[in-house]
């Protein structure tokens, strides 16, 4: 977060970055020229095409119409994910990368 400084309409108002293996997450809690508050989640991978190194974005935005439904939905999710892990039928080893074969898929 900038501390210390007055925001401009359409100024971030907090940043929090998240390093996670080869992804990075920003959240970023923006307001408008209403002075309503939304979020942009952006998820940035680094990958490389044709030796070109190069930062795939995609994003999304929250309004705040949607905060409560969307927060709620993660939740519900992640206690899913949560149980799911506890019947030992998932891994449950956060660093544990399992290897796809995409043959398989379809």
């Amino acid at each position: 977060m900038r501390e210390g400084r007055k925001f401009e309409k359409n100024d971030e108002v907090y940043s929090k970055v998240i390093r996670a293996g080869k992804r990075t997450y920003f959240f970023d809690v923006k307001s408008t020229k209403g002075n309503d508050l939304y979020l942009t989640v952006t998820e940035s991978k680094k990958s490389t095409y044709n030796g070109v190194e190069r930062f795939e974005k995609h994003k999304i935005f929250l309004y705040k119409e949607d905060f409560d439904k969307f927060q709620e939905g993660m939740q519900d999710a992640l206690a899913k994910i949560e149980e799911l892990r506890s019947t030992g039928e998932y891994q449950n080893d956060d660093n544990h990368y399992s290897s796809v074969n995409f043959d398989e898929l379809g």
